[in-house]
């Protein structure tokens, strides 16, 4: 009897930590993140009568391809990934799936995504999800990440995506408001991953990924994060501006870029690493914070 039990209590610790992994390389809080912004772009469009149901087949479509990005993402990564501190304990690094495994899951995933979003959006909003999917987990991580020092820049587009995703979801239409939560989260990319590349850069040296601490050093990646930063306080403003928020928003905004916008010039001047992380960890929950205002202030309004 207690042969069995345990040979029962072997294989479900093994099926439970396997189904962990293949959790963990779906990047939970960075997908949560994605949809929180596609769930914000689904209430500041248009009403349309759209139930509830229909919302949430949308945003889950969503989240499905961008989980399967993030699994692409971790099996193209896995060599280099072994190379790094933060990634070495990654579930592929340390055999816990195969990559066989992996991809069939991305597969899985991706494609009951796709589905859902045909069921429960519309072919425009599909199609932009999957070149998103193609932006981040081929263009981004294949090319762009290890041949220019604006991997970031260029790259943060696709990750930029989902509130426009959302926008169209709704709509089935390319407006220009959705493009502006897009810039948003487009010139937040760049300090936001710089932090952690300044934190990082031995890691990023040592395997030949050329992000901009290690090309053009320190001193020149803080100055272009208060550029972006600067950039982003601006755009951040636009949305009060042309009538999609109110004055929740801005007040949060402001308070949220101040503070933001402190942070990265007390980094200018300071040489520590864990600084720099500050930075990396605040940046996570401004975003968070931004968007939620959004998502308030619409209904408050």
């Amino acid at each position: 009897m207690n042969t069995e039990l345990s040979k029962y209590t072997y294989v479900l610790e093994g099926a439970t930590k396997q189904i962990q992994a293949y959790f963990n390389i779906c990047k939970p809080k960075v997908v949560l993140m994605l949809v929180l912004t596609a769930w914000v772009g689904i209430v500041l469009a248009p009403d349309t009568q759209r139930s509830g149901w229909f919302q949430f087949g949308a945003l889950l479509g969503i989240g499905l391809v961008s989980a399967a990005a993030a699994a692409i993402n971790h099996i193209l990564d896995r060599v280099k990934d072994k190379q790094m501190a933060r990634t070495r304990h990654r579930p592929l690094v340390m055999n816990q799936l195969s990559v066989s495994q992996a991809y069939l899951f991305a597969l899985v995933i991706g494609s009951l995504g796709v589905i859902l979003l045909l069921l429960f959006s519309n072919w425009l909003c599909t199609l932009l999800t999957v070149l998103a999917l193609f932006g981040y987990a081929v263009v981004y991580t294949v090319y762009l990440k290890h041949s220019t020092p604006q991997n970031i820049v260029i790259g943060g587009l696709a990750g930029a995506m989902p509130p426009l995703l959302g926008w169209v979801s709704e709509t089935q239409t390319l407006s220009a408001e959705p493009w502006l939560l897009v810039m948003m989260i487009f010139t937040w990319t760049p300090p936001h991953f710089w932090a952690l590349a300044i934190a990082r850069k031995q890691d990023y040296a040592r395997v030949n990924v050329p992000m901009l601490p290690v090309t053009h050093g320190i001193r020149f990646t803080k100055l272009c994060m208060i550029a972006y930063t600067v950039l982003l306080v601006l755009v951040c403003v636009l949305p009060y501006l042309i009538g999609m928020s109110g004055i929740l928003y801005l007040a949060v905004a402001c308070f949220l870029n101040a503070r933001f916008l402190q942070k990265v010039v007390l980094l200018y001047f300071e040489s520590n690493s864990e600084s720099a992380m500050q930075v990396f960890r605040f940046s996570i929950s401004y975003l968070l914070l931004l968007f939620s205002a959004l998502f308030l202030d619409k209904l408050v309004i």
